[in-house]
């Protein structure tokens, strides 16, 4: 019977396919992408301490990432910038003054509802005193799931980062040891937004952009020479060697990154450390890529002089669409006039018919400019009074501040609710910080900086945090340094005056102590450049002088007391004491291991490095474990003479080139590790002629020699006299009578030349090296004689 009479065969055959296909399963495939689309939620980290003291006195009481730039933390300035990648989720990493953060974060538009980006502010822990560390409590805590964006709080940039994670993340796909791709930007090598105290050399590989080698470049001491591996030159036929980069601090990590600063816990700075690191790395074969951005703005706000940079671009538009008549990250609304100049719109400015407002200036809500006023490509924040007569050139004006008439400030930085009374004048460079009261006609010079006096409020209480106790401290001591100056800061003020700090572009004490600390203890082949190229042509007594900067730099190469062993458990019950005794017996017995099994160099090299990684010390330790532990192979000949000489060229040319191998190259440390294990040796007799044997197989050079031979350190200057300090007195004069024979024989090659070049004066030539050597080995056996009837039983 047919069920459906109104129907042909045709229509009844087309309908019961139509309704298999409606009960047929659905296919979850759509459903599989919609997931995994919802569950790929792009991370970011920014990471809101400085790490350093620039802007102080500033930063006393406030986190850097919370000054204003063109009225605007810089905190939001970096949230737009994420903003524009389509970050989803970011962690505030903050250690100082976390409470200011979170109340500026819980006030500002990013917190309301629809903002589409969650920010989680994360408190760490009171010893996070480096970026390493901040990496590490990341780890700890589990926050990334994925690829994440690490940036500074300090960024202004408008580069689409969202582009740099797609070219991330492909490349991950076909190569999983890519963990990190550094974003940076094309610039000149004297560009404004450039920090000249901070900035480094790139190798990059010209076809995949893979960053081969990273070479810091210190503003002091200024650095002209950059050394790149042998070996990247010879594995890559086509690479780039790049100066002319802004680092943009703007990194897309793996997952996998934070880990790495948990196994290596002598990682502190991103890049000198880590990044450093990986690179020349034998063990973690891991790739890290750089991200050549063509257009786009980005930099970081890391001192003063690129806080003026900065500013300056944001109100000539280069930051566009982030600019202030457009999308201001605090949400104020300015008129865009003719020249840059930027007013706000609610009508509460206050302009005097005589004042001057120039080109590329920022005005701020409720503030008045009274008659005769000047302001020239300045910033002036909200609520603010600017004198009769008053001109500002070039500052920049925080919220609440007033400037009595009459006053000039040249290129400085006001800090909030600051009272500049009348006639006062404050020269370029100067910081002032909050609630200071300056004046009347009081002037401070050129980069001076000056913060409110502690009041009988600032007394310590036990409800204070840690922040503010710190800062009182601080604040203690430069008014205890002040003393009884005299500082013409007006009589009204309630000012103290810091110390005098360089201009801008050496004003940065901590990369004037990296710089210190770099000379010597850099990683990689351009220690010896760098000692080469400071060698130069000097005279004796200028190579003997030394400035007070070098002289702090000299304590530096001073190493710990070493018994005859080296590597003995060290004084004290302490934790970094035991630590470093399990370190020394761990080194001792692999380099036993290495001579009785006669492992090749390039092994015993290894298990070094694996053994430094994991117990997590420094390369300098490894390096003098090395040293010390070739100098106890070397066996003393009784008679010394020819046979002695044998013997120490035998292990020095077997064993020597382990020490260049353990993981960075260093001669002048080298040559103080020697000298300090032979001044508490038996092996001091011997000290002349090792160091000639290290010279001999390219181990150290001549100019190492020199370098080490002119630090204070090697002339056991401030060390507590005794038999160690007597004996490294008597290495450092074999080391000045070696240079001694170094001058003698340049000076015999220059006689030689002039002579002549005929065969006669060739074999006179010859014969006369032949008598210097013999008078060398005389020599040499004299001063170990010397030292021998001098030391008595040491």
């Amino acid at each position: 019977m047919n069920m459906w009479p109104w129907t042909t065969s045709s229509q009844r055959t087309c309908f019961l396919f139509l309704l298999l296909s409606l009960m047929a399963p659905k296919s979850n495939a759509g459903k599989e992408n919609l997931l995994a689309d919802e569950a790929e939620v792009l991370q970011a980290v920014i990471l809101a301490d400085s790490f350093n003291k620039r802007f102080r006195p500033l930063t006393t009481r406030k986190p850097r990432c919370l000054l204003p730039i063109c009225n605007a933390p810089l905190l939001d300035w970096t949230f737009e910038s994420l903003a524009l990648a389509g970050v989803q989720e970011i962690f505030v990493i903050c250690r100082s003054h976390p409470e200011q953060i979170k109340a500026k974060i819980a006030e500002s538009r990013w917190s309301k509802t629809g903002s589409g980006i969650k920010i989680v502010p994360i408190l760490t822990a009171k010893e996070t005193f480096s970026p390493g560390d901040a990496m590490r409590d990341i780890y700890t805590r589990g926050l990334v799931t994925g690829d994440f964006v690490l940036v500074m709080g300090d960024l202004v940039s408008n580069i689409r980062i969202d582009e740099v994670v797609k070219v991330h993340k492909e490349r991950r796909k076909t190569n999983k040891d890519a963990i990190m791709t550094m974003v940076v930007k094309e610039s000149g090598a004297n560009h404004r937004t450039r920090s000249k105290a901070d900035y480094a050399v790139f190798g990059l590989d010209s076809e995949t952009f893979e960053c081969l080698h990273y070479e810091p470049v210190m503003g002091y001491p200024p650095s002209t020479v950059a050394s790149i591996p042998r070996e990247i030159l010879s594995a890559h036929p086509d690479i780039e060697i790049r100066n002319d980069f802004i680092d943009c601090a703007i990194d897309i990590c793996s997952v996998e990154v934070p880990s790495l600063f948990q196994d290596n816990f002598d990682y502190l700075d991103i890049r000198r450390d880590f990044v450093h690191g990986v690179l020349t790395s034998d063990l973690l074969m891991k790739n890290i890529y750089c991200y050549v951005a063509k257009e786009g703005y980005a930099a970081r706000v890391q001192d003063t002089k690129s806080y003026e940079s900065i500013s300056k671009d944001i109100l000539s538009r280069w930051t566009f669409p982030l600019v202030p008549d457009n999308n201001h990250p605090a949400g104020h609304l300015y008129e865009h006039r003719r020249g840059n100049k930027y007013i706000d719109k609610d009508g509460t400015v206050i302009l005097a018919r005589t004042s001057t407002v120039g080109n590329k200036c920022l005005i701020g809500s409720s503030t008045k400019v009274s008659d005769n006023a000047q302001i020239i490509s300045s910033v002036v924040g909200q609520n603010c009074f600017i004198g009769e007569g008053a001109i500002i050139d070039n500052s920049y004006i925080f919220d609440g501040t007033t400037v009595g008439p009459g006053c000039v400030i040249e290129r400085s930085i006001i800090g909030f609710d600051v009272n500049i009374k009348e006639n006062t004048r404050i020269d370029k460079g100067s910081l002032v910080g909050d609630d200071v009261i300056i004046g009347p006609n009081a002037h401070l010079e050129a980069f001076g900086r000056l913060s409110k006096k502690r009041g009988i409020d600032a007394v310590d209480d036990e409800d204070e945090e840690d922040e503010d106790d710190y800062a009182d401290s601080e604040e203690e001591e430069v008014e205890a340094a002040q003393g009884t100056t005299t500082v013409n800061l007006g009589s009204e003020s309630n000012a103290i005056l810091w110390p005098q700090s360089a201009p801008d572009e050496d004003e940065n004490d901590e990369n004037v102590e990296n710089a210190k600390n770099q000379r010597f203890m850099r990683l990689g082949d351009n220690a010896s450049d760098l000692a080469f190229s400071d060698a130069g042509s000097e005279s004796s007594d200028e190579e003997s002088e030394s400035s007070d900067d070098d002289s702090d730099f000299d304590k530096r190469l001073e190493l710990p007391t070493s018994s005859s062993t080296s590597l003995d458990v060290p004084d004290g019950s302490s934790t970094d004491a035991i630590a470093e005794s399990e370190f020394r017996n761990e080194v001792r017995l692999s380099l036993e291991r290495a001579f009785t099994e006669g492992h090749s160099v390039d092994n015993a090299a290894v298990e070094l490095k694996t053994l430094r990684m994991a117990s997590n010390v420094p390369l300098s330790r490894v390096r003098e474990a090395v040293v010390s532990a070739i100098v106890e192979r070397i066996q003393i000949i009784d008679g010394g003479g020819v046979p002695q000489r044998q013997e120490i060229a035998h292990v020095v040319s077997r064993w020597g080139p382990l020490i260049n191998k353990i993981g960075g190259v260093d001669p002048v440390e080298t040559i103080a590790a020697l000298q300090t294990h032979c001044a508490s040796s038996k092996r001091l007799l011997l000290f002349g002629q090792i160091l000639a044997a290290l010279y001999q197989d390219d181990v150290v050079e001549e100019s190492d020699i020199r370098k080490w031979h002119r630090s204070l350190a090697s002339q056991s200057l401030g060390l507590s006299p005794g038999v160690r300090t007597d004996n490294m007195r008597k290495c450092w004069e074999i080391g000045s009578r070696m240079i001694q024979q170094f001058d003698e024989q340049d000076d015999s090659e220059d006689e030689s030349q002039e002579d002549g070049g005929d065969a006669g004066n060739s074999k006179d030539g010859n014969e006369q090296d032949e008598d210097e050597d013999e008078d060398e080995d005389e020599d040499e056996n004299s001063s170990s004689e010397d030292i021998e009837n001098s030391s008595g039983e040491d």
